[in-house]
C-alpha cells in the first residue's frame, strides 16, 4: 500500500464540479481518498493569461505502483474532456501526483517528488493543510517548512463550495 499526495485543479467551466467528478473517479480507480484539502482560487502560474484556478489536495492511499497511478490519472483526464493543446494552458482538469511516499522516481512518465512543488504557493498551501509534517524525500523539509521559505508570490485564497 502506498499514500499518494495529489493536486487536482481546474480552470474551466464549473471547476467545483470537475473536482468532485474527479475525486469520485480516483475513489473508484485509484484508491481510498482518507484526506482532502479545502478547496483554494488560485492564480494560474507559469502561463499567466488564462483564467484562475480552482485546486484541492488529497491523500490517496493506492495499490497501484507510480507507473499505474500516474497512467490512471491520465486516463481519467481524457475522459473528462482534457485536451492537450498548450502547455500549462487552460484545463477542465489537471490531475498531478505531488509525492508518493517517499520515493524518488525520475522516468519519462513521472518524476517523483513533483519537481516543481517546493516552488509553488497553490501546491503548498493545500498540502501544509493536509500533511504539514510531510517531508519532501531530497529536500528534508516539511511541507510547512517549504511553504514558509516558498518566494511564490501568486496569490492562493481559501473558497468555501
Amino acid at each position: 500500500m502506498h499514500i499518494a499526495y495529489l493536486l487536482i485543479g481546474s480552470n474551466l467551466g464549473d471547476k467545483a464540479t470537475y473536482l468532485k467528478n474527479a475525486s469520485s473517479y480516483i475513489q473508484q480507480q485509484c484508491g481510498q481518498i482518507v484526506k482532502q484539502s479545502s478547496y483554494y482560487e488560485t492564480a494560474p502560474w507559469g502561463f499567466t493569461n488564462q483564467p484562475g484556478f480552482l485546486n484541492q489536495a488529497l491523500v490517496v492511499e493506492t495499490e497501484l505502483d507510480p507507473a499505474e497511478l500516474m497512467q490512471q490519472l491520465l486516463a481519467i483526464e481524457t475522459a473528462m474532456g482534457r485536451t492537450r493543446t498548450v502547455k500549462m494552458g487552460p484545463r477542465i482538469i489537471d490531475l498531478d501526483i505531488l509525492q508518493i511516499d517517499q520515493m524518488v522516481l525520475d522516468t519519462p512518465l513521472l518524476q517523483l517528488p513533483h519537481p516543481a512543488m517546493h516552488q509553488r504557493r497553490f501546491a503548498l498551501i493545500p498540502m501544509a493543510e493536509i500533511a504539514p509534517e510531510l517531508v519532501h524525500p531530497l529536500l528534508q523539509k516539511t511541507m510547512t517548512e517549504l511553504l514558509q521559505e516558498c518566494t511564490d508570490q501568486g496569490d492562493v485564497q481559501k473558497k468555501m463550495i
